[in-house]
């Protein structure tokens, strides 16, 4: 990551920055030693893997939530990739519309960012920016509300508000669902809404590597946190965040406990090693074996939301260009995305 981007209070900052150089230092040390947490990423991947790990660490710790995500925003890290992108807020719905300077597509994106759903920071724009340049497409991003402050329904409905402004000016057919992380829970979850309430589906449910149980699943759950920016306990934590008194329960909240059996159809990308990569295999699998429509892309060399490297790494550039491949199968060529596929290795 070359570009570096900075916000809130001035020690806030330093002290982001202080970090950031720290680890980079120790972490071109390490390599030199030929110490590596894996061979064949080099020391920009990996500082970059540990500064988010500690920042994530350092505002979820934090007694304070709010302060936790301004020194989480404080410094934002992002690759050499121009967006020739146009972001402004959006005055029917609260989120922000992008659009590409040079549209190439009719598609409509309905993207729900990732962050646990605790975390909206500057990272999920330029996740935005990204999607909207590589797909050509128009792409709208809700501000929904976050957790702790805001636990379930809370997302469930601003998904479903979201769904229900873009579905009134646009054909459902027309309308991609796209989210990573948290994001991804998001996607697959308003699917089933969407059944519930008796609504046409989209053309195509995309999850980066969606969160799929809020509980403990997969041995990669603990095994790839030495690979990974996001810990397992972490993805535990936002769980209880989101059903802080297990009201609801974790059948009810985990899209893989669910049937999307005759839903639209879903694609889905992992990294081998991030900590979300079994449950989200065993989600592909249960629903495979159901009957839904699902296929899976697995890159074993990359961690979580690795989609965001971009140009920096060609596992990252070809996961962009088989999303632009999927929505074009899907929707502009209306075509349905093949479950035969299954689950790919790439």
């Amino acid at each position: 990551m070359s570009k570096l981007w900075f916000s809130g209070p001035i020690s806030l900052r330093l002290r982001s920055f202080a970090k950031l150089s720290q680890i980079s230092l120790t972490t071109n040390f390490r390599h030199a030693l030929g110490r590596r947490i894996a061979p064949d990423w080099d020391a920009n991947i990996e500082t970059g893997i540990r500064f988010w790990r500690h920042q994530f660490t350092v505002a979820m710790t934090h007694p304070d939530i709010s302060m936790g995500r301004t020194l989480f925003d404080s410094v934002q890290t992002e690759t050499d990739d121009q967006y020739n992108v146009t972001a402004k807020p959006c005055a029917a719905s609260k989120g922000h519309w992008y659009h590409p300077k040079t549209p190439r597509s009719d598609t409509v994106l309905l993207y729900l960012h990732g962050g646990g759903y605790t975390f909206h920071s500057g990272i999920s724009a330029r996740f935005a920016a990204m999607l909207a340049h590589h797909t050509g497409a128009a792409l709208f991003a809700p501000d929904y509300r976050l957790t702790p402050e805001h636990p379930h329904p809370a997302q469930s409905e601003d998904a479903l508000a979201a769904w229900t402004y873009l579905s009134n000016r646009y054909s459902p057919e027309k309308i991609v669902v796209i989210g990573d992380s948290a994001g991804g829970h998001m996607a697959l979850m308003l699917l089933q809404t969407l059944k519930a309430h008796e609504l046409e589906q989209p053309a195509l449910c995309i999850g980066l590597c969606p969160w799929t149980d809020i509980g403990d699943r997969g041995q990669s759950l603990r095994d790839n946190n030495q690979y990974d920016m996001v810990q397992g306990w972490m993805a535990l934590q936002f769980g209880v965040w989101l059903d802080p008194e297990g009201a609801y329960g974790r059948e009810a909240l985990s899209p893989i406990f669910q049937d999307f059996t005759g839903l639209a159809p879903i694609y889905l990308q992992a990294g081998g090693r991030e900590i979300l990569r079994d449950m989200i295999v065993e989600f592909a699998q249960i629903q495979k074996a159901k009957g839904a429509d699902v296929t899976l892309d697995l890159w074993p060399d990359m961690p979580h939301n690795f989609q965001a490297y971009d140009s920096m790494k060609v596992s990252s550039s070809m996961a962009l260009a088989r999303i632009v491949e999927k929505i074009q199968a899907s929707v502009e060529r209306n075509e349905t995305v093949s479950a035969a596929a299954g689950i790919t290795v790439v």
